[in-house]
């Protein structure tokens, strides 16, 4: 019997929420073919029993994962990576060729996370993040082919969000792995007749709008039936989401140049933020706006400081013109 925090989703693929925030935020995916595993995304150092556990119940030796794959380096996707390496002595790391050198050593994404969310943030969702062998760290490329026994998973890059994010087209189901390149899709704004909402995740420090519209559309273009979003799960109607999802970015990016030299410019950007989003999922159907964006304040404050960053190198790249 599985446990509650896995979620079978068919066709060898498991949902596992890895307890991060809050229930159902943050997913890691273990896919199982002809006895041999792969985990793609790990969340956080104190998710490793969670996957530990998914593989017992599921009758898997720990030698049995081949691959543990994050899309990007960010913690809440890859931070357990370490951890969940040391606890799996057959499995290869693959990580994009941009985020391998900050898995081998830790030390410059826990300095850039600690500005982000603070010591004491960190060592409560976060733990200990443990280094990897650089021997068992495999990097990836577009357009790369990684076999899961005959199971195929192919690579794409997909800038946008992160400069060393991937994602992985599983053929069998013709699902993506989308990371954050879809933004985040919480399940609990999810609507009969209406299916799922998703935001974009501009969170810090390489956000790029125009990337990630381009990486949308080579996800678009493979005509998928559905994406396994790490926050959170399965969603389908992907050409309808990919749409609003495009509509709500336009409206964030015209809010970031419009207050682009504002000095209260984070408040301005979290309220300018709160308010597409609301009027969004309005429009979506949701009529309980107040707890929706409670539920969804920690994505709308990194998204601002995101969305800073970015603004930043553009005014940057202005001056050098």
């Amino acid at each position: 019997m599985l446990p509650d925090f896995v979620e079978d989703l068919g066709h060898g693929i498991f949902a596992i929420d890895t307890g991060f925030q809050r229930p159902r935020f943050d997913a890691a995916y273990l896919l199982v073919h002809e006895g041999r595993a792969a985990f793609i995304d790990n969340g956080t150092t104190p998710s490793l029993p969670r996957h530990l556990a998914a593989l017992e119940a599921l009758g898997l030796a720990r030698e049995d994962v081949e691959f543990v794959i994050p899309t990007h380096v960010h913690l809440d996707h890859a931070g357990c990576s370490g951890a969940l390496m040391h606890a799996l002595p057959a499995a290869a790391l693959v990580v994009h060729p941009r985020g391998a050198r900050h898995l081998i050593d830790p030390s410059a994404l826990i300095q850039s996370s600690l500005a982000v969310y603070g010591p004491e943030e960190m060592a409560r969702s976060y733990g200990q993040i443990v280094p990897v062998d650089e021997a068992r760290v495999r990097t990836t490329h577009d357009g790369m082919n990684l076999m899961l026994g005959s199971r195929r998973l192919h690579i794409i890059d997909t800038p946008g969000h992160a400069l060393h994010h991937h994602c992985l087209w599983d053929e069998t189901t013709r699902g993506w792995f989308t990371g954050d390149v879809l933004g985040v899709s919480y399940r609990e704004f999810d609507l009969p007749g209406r299916g799922a909402w998703t935001s974009p995740a501009t969170v810090p420090t390489q956000f790029d709008p125009e990337p990630m519209r381009e990486s949308i559309a080579r996800l678009v273009a493979f005509d998928p039936e559905c994406c396994y979003l790490t926050h959170y799960g399965r969603v389908v109607e992907v050409r309808r989401l990919a749409r609003q999802y495009l509509r709500l970015l336009d409206q964030v990016v015209t809010l970031g140049r419009t207050h682009r030299d504002n000095a209260d410019r984070h408040a301005v950007l979290k309220r300018g933020l709160s308010a597409l989003y609301a009027a969004s999922l309005r429009e979506h159907g949701v009529t309980w706006t107040d707890r929706a964006l409670e539920l969804l304040a920690m994505d709308i404050d990194l998204n601002a400081q995101g969305l800073a960053f970015w603004l930043d190198r553009e005014a940057k790249k202005e001056g050098k013109s």
